[in-house]
């Protein structure tokens, strides 16, 4: 019996099977791949591009303006999508690849699907050199796709057409995997993109994919019931986790039946409403007085789809020394951390069965009342940090003026720098999953171009919706040009620029190390004899949008208003306070590595000072 045939190249085969695959979501079937962004250049253009051309209308192919930035919006898509769609990047072979790097390991430490398919040098290597090729003389197979492995979950070179056959399966298995979840990296040489294969046609019929989902096993879960029934002061770390896995719904009732205070990590964020009573807020470095305080007295901490990073431990002195922890996690890895008392599986699933085996139990009311009460406090705190006329402008009133006039299920994104610390304090979630705080690489640039990607996302589900980017100016400064892409597909942004002047937070740590403000903020660059300001309104126009240039909180109010009732990308900037306005409460201890000996008596002093806090950290972890 002879098998049926396609004859395809290797480009064209890939691009075929990505059209084929699809996923099963709340009951509806959706492809499973939304699409791509791309840049073409030599290494992707002839029989990539070519492939991308016939599916144009399937398979939409957005251009992106620089590769590191596509990458950013593929992952701001697939937290849109809550890990369940990605999207493709492609790039050319050489510097186009490479800018993918950062992008890749923003994915990578976030857990993140996105398929990156890559140009590569000749297999055949008979003109080698070619242009922007790496040589390396030891090992002429060793190129610059080998350093994708480092932050890559997949990672393959095609050597040969057949090979998609088994590479594809893997890729995307590996980035639906809840455990394994990461970018995949495919290597595509030039001369084999256009090789042409016999391939079986069953290998292109639709597939409906569904995400698995890990049932714990039952010791461990009765472990874990054992371990929390003897809790007097019982506590519960919600991380982003919990999202992915679509369990907010059950957290929220785990935590109401057991009256459990539940206290969110950055990614987190979004877990629960605000104003729901056993909230008591963001925990951590960029947490709240009121989550920091009942961690320092819990004996018992269930953790909850996250990875216990710094930022949310305090570098580990956040919790007391004999604190036991429940480690409830997909991923083996993470769940194995910190000498957890060990749950493999599912969130939504571990807090079901976690639920059934502590039936009857309740964490005791005084210490749910005192939780309460310091979430009370910290919400008089945010109110007056948030509010008009209590100091120069700063971001947390910016915060505050957009959290009062925005609807409920718009989509909040921020990223490294002050912006997201602000944010995570100060922002009160109105409705569930609606905030992207970009800390798990903590990486700068990410904020418009993520915000593109998650309103491409957004506007396949909730299109009447806005996406709402915070940024400063030096994020700005560093990657912008998607406020350009997301005028050229229509996909409307609400952009607020917050200019203090430089890297701002970083300067406030310069100075909290007791360093003198150097190379941060501009005034205080010695190779810039005169600083100028950026008209952020006029360069943000020239790329299509709508700006405006605000002075004061007030002003914001009414732009963005305006911004709102527009149906084109707004951006809205204004100046705030590089020394002034922090929000000056509810932060952890974090380490950073200080001098031990310096010429400068501040210097010296704030490392005493830092290191005197280190008492707290817990060892071993």
């Amino acid at each position: 019996m002879t098998q049926d045939t396609v004859r395809l190249t290797t480009a064209q085969a890939i691009i075929r099977y990505l059209v084929a695959q699809f996923i099963e979501i709340d009951g509806v079937e959706r492809r499973l791949c939304g699409g791509g962004f791309g840049i073409f250049g030599h290494g992707n253009v002839t029989c990539l591009g070519e492939a991308l051309y016939e599916v144009r209308d399937t398979l939409p192919l957005y251009r992106g303006q620089n590769e590191q930035s596509m990458g950013f919006a593929a992952a701001g898509y697939a937290k849109q999508w809550l890990r369940q769609r990605f999207m493709f990047c492609t790039a050319s072979a050489g510097p186009g690849t490479a800018n993918l790097l950062t992008s890749a390991a923003l994915a990578h430490a976030n857990r993140l699907p996105m398929l990156m398919l890559c140009g590569d040098s000749f297999l055949t290597r008979l003109p080698d050199p070619v242009l922007q090729q790496l040589e390396h003389f030891g090992n002429p197979a060793l190129g610059l796709n080998d350093a994708f492995r480092a932050v890559s979950r997949y990672w393959d070179r095609i050597t040969h057409p057949a090979q998609v056959i088994q590479s594809l399966p893997a890729a995307i298995a590996t980035m639906l995997d809840p455990a394994d979840c990461g970018p995949a990296f495919i290597g595509l040489p030039q001369d084999v993109q256009g090789w042409a294969y016999d391939y079986p046609t069953a290998f292109f019929e639709k597939k409906v994919h569904r995400i698995r989902r890990l049932s714990p096993d039952t010791a461990e879960i009765a472990d874990a019931a054992a371990l929390l029934k003897s809790a007097q002061r019982p506590m519960i770390i919600a991380g982003g986790g919990v999202q992915y896995s679509r369990g907010t719904a059950e957290l929220t009732a785990f935590a109401e039946a057991h009256q459990i205070p539940v206290v969110e990590t950055i990614a987190g964020r979004a877990n629960m409403l605000a104003t729901h009573p056993l909230n008591i807020g963001p925990i951590g470095v960029t947490g709240s007085n009121s989550a920091n305080a009942i961690a320092e007295k819990a004996d018992v901490i269930l953790a909850v789809g996250t990875r216990l990073q710094d930022f949310t431990t305090g570098s580990w002195t956040a919790f007391a020394k004999d604190a036991r922890i429940v480690s409830l996690n997909v991923g083996r890895h993470d769940a194995a951390k910190h000498m957890s008392m060990t749950v493999v599986g599912d969130a939504l699933r571990g807090l079901q069965a976690l639920g059934a085996s502590l039936a009857g139990y309740a964490a005791p009311a005084d210490w749910t009342a005192l939780a309460r009460r310091e979430r009370t406090g910290w919400d008089e705190y945010v109110a007056e940090n948030v509010s008009h006329g209590n100091g120069p402008a700063s971001y947390a009133q910016a915060i505050g003026v957009v959290n009062a006039l925005c609807h409920p299920r718009d989509r909040i994104v921020a990223a490294a720098g002050g912006l997201p610390a602000e944010v995570t304090a100060n922002w009160r979630t109105l409705d569930i999953g609606t905030v992207d705080v970009e800390f798990g690489f903590s990486c700068m640039g990410y904020e418009i171009s993520g915000g593109w990607g998650a309103r491409i996302a957004q506007c396949e589900r909730e299109p009447d919706r806005d996406t709402i980017v915070f940024i400063g100016d030096g994020s700005y400064l560093l990657m912008n040009s998607d406020i350009y892409s997301s005028v050229l597909s229509g996909k409307k942004l609400i952009i607020l620029v917050l200019d203090n002047g430089g890297f701002a937070v970083i300067n406030k740590l310069q100075n909290n190390t007791g360093n003198e403000s150097f190379n941060n903020l501009f005034a205080d660059c010695p190779t810039i004899p005169q600083p100028f300001a950026v008209d952020f309104e006029a360069h943000a126009g020239s790329m299509g949008a709508i700006a405006e240039t605000v002075t004061s909180p007030a002003e914001l109010g009414e732009a963005f208003k305006r911004a709102q009732a527009s149906d084109k990308t707004y951006v809205i900037t204004m100046k705030v306070d590089a020394y002034e306005g922090w929000t000056g409460e509810g932060h952890a201890w974090w380490e950073v590595g200080t001098p031990q000996i310096s010429s400068s008596t501040k210097v010296s002093a704030a490392h005493i000072e830092q290191e005197s806090k280190r008492v707290r950290q817990r060892k071993g972890v």
